[in-house]
C-alpha cells in the first residue's frame, strides 16, 4: 500500500464536527493526489466549512506533514450537502420582477406575514441590495445586526417573529449603498451562509432586485433547488418585462410556481365597479407564456391601519394574501 492511499485512510478517520460522522462515513474527501513535488493536493467538503474549516485544515496538516512526511498540502474546503435523517431543511422561495415598482417586496413581506398565521416558521432574506425596503415594510428599526459566538448574524425579527436579514442593516440611514459585484458577492454570501436562522425556521422567502443580473446568478448557486414566484402588474410593458424574469429564472433551473398580479384594479365603492388603472391582462398574459399559473390578483388598497404596511385578515388584501400562502404552500 503506497503512503497515499495510508494517508487517505487516516484522513477518512477525521471527524466532521458539525455532522459528528467520519469522513468516510459522508464521503467528505473529494480528491486526493500528489504532485511531481511530493506535494498534496487534497479536497474536502464539510457541513459547516465557515465554522469547522481552521481546525480541520490544522488536523490535516499535522498527518500529511508529520505522520507522513509530506513537504506540503494545498486543501480547497467545499460545502458538503450531507444531510442527517433528523436534519430539518429550510424551503428557499424567491420572489422576483421584471421592473422595479410593481410591488415585489410588499407581496414578499405580506406573503411572508400569510405564512406565518398559517403556522410556518418564516424567514425573509432582502437581496434588493439597491432598492432594499423589506425592513421599512416591517417597520423595523435600521441598526446593527447582533451576531453569535460563531459570529453568525442573528436576524432581525419582527412583531409577528418574522426573521429578517436586509442590506439596509449594514448601511447608515438613507445612505445610498454603492458596491461593484464582487463587494455584492460577498455580501450575498453572509446571508446564505453566515445567518442564525431559528433551527425550526421552514420557508425563507428571498426578495430579489427586478430583472436578471449578478445577484439572481449568486442566489442560482447558493440555493439552486429554490423555486420562484413572478410579480408583475396587468399593464402590458410590466408584464413583458416580467416575461423576461421569468424566462432568465428557467434558463438557469429555477422553476416558476405562479405569478401574483398586483395592483390588477382599484375597487371602486361608490359605483361598486373595479377601476383598472394599469390595463388588464397582464397577468395571465405573463404566466400563459410561461407555461405557468396566475395564482391571484392583488387590487390597490390601503391596510385598515393606515400606520401598517401590513394587511390584517380584516383588510380584503389581507385575505387575499391568505389564500395566495396556501396556494404556495401546495406548490412548494
Amino acid at each position: 500500500m503506497s503512503k497515499l492511499e495510508q494517508l487517505k485512510i487516516e484522513l477518512n478517520k477525521l471527524i466532521d464536527p458539525s455532522l459528528n460522522k467520519t469522513f468516510e462515513e459522508v464521503g467528505s474527501i473529494l480528491s486526493i493526489k500528489v504532485d511531481e513535488e511530493d506535494v498534496i493536493d487534497l479536497e474536502v467538503q464539510l457541513k459547516n466549512r465557515r465554522k469547522d474549516e481552521t481546525n480541520i485544515k490544522l488536523e490535516i496538516a499535522r498527518l500529511a506533514k508529520i505522520k507522513f512526511d509530506y513537504p506540503g498540502i494545498r486543501i480547497i474546503f467545499t460545502d458538503s450537502n450531507y444531510k442527517l435523517d433528523d436534519e430539518k431543511s429550510i424551503t428557499y422561495l424567491g420572489i422576483i420582477s421584471g421592473k422595479g415598482g410593481v410591488g415585489k417586496s410588499s407581496v414578499t413581506a405580506n406573503l411572508a406575514v400569510a405564512l406565518k398565521r398559517l403556522g410556518y416558521k418564516v424567514g425573509v432574506i432582502d437581496t434588493d441590495v439597491y432598492g432594499s425596503s423589506i425592513p421599512s415594510i416591517f417597520n423595523l428599526p435600521i441598526e446593527p445586526l447582533d451576531t453569535s459566538e460563531d459570529d453568525e448574524l442573528i436576524p432581525a425579527r419582527t412583531l409577528d417573529d418574522i426573521q429578517v436579514i436586509s442590506p439596509e442593516f449594514f448601511m447608515p440611514l438613507d445612505q445610498p449603498l454603492m458596491w461593484r459585484g464582487p463587494m455584492l458577492g460577498k455580501l450575498i454570501t453572509h446571508f446564505f451562509n453566515n445567518v442564525l436562522w431559528d433551527e425550526d425556521t421552514q420557508i425563507v422567502l428571498i426578495d430579489l432586485p427586478p430583472g436578471t443580473g449578478d445577484i439572481q446568478l449568486d442566489v442560482q448557486t447558493f440555493v439552486p433547488d429554490a423555486k420562484m414566484l413572478l410579480v408583475t402588474t396587468p399593464h402590458p410593458n410590466a408584464s413583458h418585462v416580467a416575461l423576461k424574469a421569468g424566462l432568465g429564472a428557467y434558463e438557469i433551473g429555477h422553476k416558476i410556481i405562479g405569478v401574483v398580479e398586483n395592483m390588477s384594479y382599484y375597487y371602486n365603492e361608490a359605483n361598486q365597479k373595479n377601476e383598472y388603472l394599469f390595463g388588464q391582462g397582464g397577468g395571465e398574459i405573463t404566466a400563459s407564456k410561461l407555461q405557468s399559473e396566475l395564482l391571484i390578483q392583488i387590487p390597490i388598497n390601503q391596510p385598515v391601519d393606515t400606520s401598517s404596511y401590513i394587511y390584517s385578515l380584516n383588510d380584503m388584501n389581507g385575505k387575499l394574501y391568505f389564500a395566495l400562502a396556501k396556494k404556495v404552500l401546495e406548490k412548494l
